[in-house]
C-alpha cells in the first residue's frame, strides 16, 4: 500500500505537468522534412553538464552516482564503483552537447572516458557478450545483462572519427571491432540478444541502435545481424498490437555486388514473439520506445542504401534474378517504414495519456531513456508532433531537475549519473549523432 501511494503521488506530480491531449491528433510525417537548427544549450543543460563532469573519477569512468536510499542494497560502495554503461551514457551526453576527444569544453573528460572503456574491452574475452568483469550493476539488473556492451558499441561508433592521434584511433577501432564481433556472434536466430533484467526490451533496443549506428559510421556489420534485429522489432510491434498476437514470416534478401556489408544473403524464416516480447515490465512506454528506436535506427541505414537497390531494379542490364532481389530489398525497406510510421502514430496518440507518459508511475532512468528513444524518432520524422513532444518533455525535465543540476530517479534506475546523462540527451535530441548523416558529422560536434 505504501508503494502504491508513492507511485500514485509521483504520477500525480508528473501529470501536473501538462501533456496536452491535442498532441494525439498530430501524426508524424514520414516524408523527409526540414529540421530546425539545433537549439542553444539551455541553462538546465549547462548545469547538468557541469555536475556530470564534476563527478568523473580519475580513471575516466563514472560510477552510478547517488541512489535512492531504498536502492543501495547491491554492490558495496555502489555509487562510486566505476562501470562501463554509466560511463558511456555520460560520454554520449557530453558528445551531444558539443564535446569530442579533440574539441569542446569537456574534451579532456571525453578522451579519458573513451580510454577507460577501451581498457575494459581490451581485458575482456574474445567471444562472450561481456566486456567488463563487473557484475550486478544497477543498469545490468534493470536494463539487461549486457547493456554495457551495447552502449559501448554505440559510443565508440560515434566517436571513432574524432580521436586526436592515429594511435588513439586505432585503439578505438580495434576495441569497436571486438565489441561488434561479440554482438554479431551472440545474436539469437530470432534477432534477440539474451538479456536478463527488469526491462530487457530497453537493452534489445540499445543493441539494435548500436549495430546500426556502427554501420552508419562506416563499420562493417553483418547484414543478417542488422536485419534480424530489425525484423524482431517489427514482429514485436505487430505482435503487441494485433488482436490475435502471433509472429510474422519474413525472409532475408540481399544482392551480391551491392554494398550491404555481406554478399548474397539467404532467406531465413522468422520465429518471432507472440503478443510482444514481454520484456517491458508491463510498461507500454518502454516497449513502444524500444520498438521505435530499433526500427528508426535500421531505417536510417536503409535510407542510405535505398538508392542502390532502386537503381539496380531499374537498370536494363540487371538480370531478372537480381532485379527480383533488389525489389525484395526495397520491399523490406518499405515494410520497416510502414511499421515505424504506425508505431510513431500510436505513440503520438498515446502521448496525451498521462499514464503512458508516466511509465512505471514515477520518474526513473527507464522513463528518461524511453523519452530519448521516442524523441529521436519523432525528430527524424519532423513536423508538429516532434515540436510538441520536445516542448513537453523539455518542460517536464526542467521541472524535475535537482537544484545541483542533476536528475535522479524515484524507482529502479535512480542513480544520478544515468538519470542525468539520459535527461541531458533528451534535452539535446536535435544534436543526436544517432540521426546524423553517415559521414559522422552532427550538430553536437560543431
Amino acid at each position: 500500500m505504501r508503494r502504491r501511494i508513492l507511485v500514485l503521488a509521483a504520477t500525480a506530480c508528473f501529470m501536473g505537468i501538462n501533456m496536452a491531449p491535442t498532441l494525439a491528433t498530430d501524426a508524424p510525417t514520414t516524408a523527409p522534412s526540414t529540421r530546425p537548427a539545433p537549439k542553444e544549450l539551455s541553462e538546465a543543460a549547462h548545469k547538468a553538464l557541469a555536475w556530470l563532469v564534476g563527478r568523473q573519477q580519475p580513471s575516466g569512468a563514472w560510477g552510478q552516482g547517488d541512489e535512492s536510499s531504498e536502492m543501495g542494497n547491491g554492490l558495496a560502495n555502489i555509487s562510486a564503483t566505476p562501470n562501463v554503461a554509466d560511463t558511456c551514457m555520460a560520454v554520449m551526453a557530453l558528445y551531444r552537447a558539443g564535446s569530442t576527444p579533440t574539441t569542446g569544453l569537456y574534451k579532456d573528460a571525453v578522451y579519458k572516458a573513451v580510454n577507460f572503456v577501451c581498457e575494459q574491452i581490451e581485458k575482456s574475452d574474445a567471444d562472450s557478450l561481456y566486456i567488463t568483469e563487473l557484475r550486478g550493476t544497477r543498469t545490468q539488473m534493470k536494463l539487461g545483462t549486457y547493456i554495457d556492451t551495447f552502449f559501448a558499441a554505440q559510443m565508440l561508433s560515434e566517436l571513432k572519427s574524432h580521436m586526436p592521434t592515429d594511435g588513439a584511433s586505432k585503439r578505438v577501432n580495434d576495441a569497436l571491432a571486438k565489441v561488434i564481433h561479440k554482438i554479431e556472434k551472440n545474436q539469437q536466430a530470432n534477432g534477440q540478444w539474451a538479456n536478463q533484467g527488469w526491462a530487457p526490451t530497453l537493452a534489445q533496443a540499445a543493441a539494435a541502435k548500436s549495430i546500426n549506428v556502427a554501420a552508419a559510421n562506416g563499420v562493417v556489420v553483418d547484414e543478417q545481424v542488422r536485419q534480424r534485429a530489425e525484423q524482431y522489432a517489427q514482429a514485436d510491434f505487430r505482435g503487441a498490437n494485433s488482436a490475435g498476437g502471433g509472429g510474422v514470416a519474413v525472409a532475408t534478401p540481399g544482392i551480391s555486388g551491392v554494398a550491404t556489408d555481406s554478399s548474397i544473403l539467404t532467406a531465413r524464416p522468422y520465429s518471432g514473439p507472440v503478443g510482444g516480447s514481454g520484456g517491458d515490465a508491463g510498461v507500454k512506454l518502454y516497449s513502444s520506445g524500444s520498438q521505435i528506436a530499433a526500427m528508426q535506427a535500421s531505417k536510417s541505414v536503409n535510407d542510405s542504401r535505398r538508392a542502390q537497390y532502386e537503381d539496380l531494379a531499374k537498370s536494363p542490364t540487371t538480370s531478372p534474378a537480381r532485379r527480383k532481389e533488389a525489389a525484395d530489398m526495397i520491399a523490406r525497406f518499405d515494410a520497416v517504414d510502414k511499421d515505424l510510421a504506425d508505431a510513431q502514430q500510436q505513440v503520438v496518440a498515446n502521448a496525451g495519456d498521462g499514464r503512458f507518459i508516466a511509465g512505471f508511475g514515477s520518474n526513473g532512468g527507464e522513463e528518461f531513456l524511453s523519452y530519448l528513444n521516442i524523441g529521436e524518432s519523432l525528430y527524424a520524422a519532423g513536423g508538429e508532433a516532434w515540436s510538441k513532444w520536445d516542448d513537453r518533455t523539455t518542460d517536464n525535465l526542467v521541472k524535475v531537475q535537482n537544484d545541483d543540476g542533476s536528475w535522479s530517479g524515484s524507482h529502479c534506475i535512480t542513480g544520478r549519473t544515468f538519470c542525468t546523462s539520459a535527461a541531458l540527451m533528451v534535452l539535446t535530441i536535435d544534436r543526436s549523432a544517432a540521426l546524423a548523416a553517415p559521414n559522422g558529422a552532427h550538430a553536437g560536434a560543431r
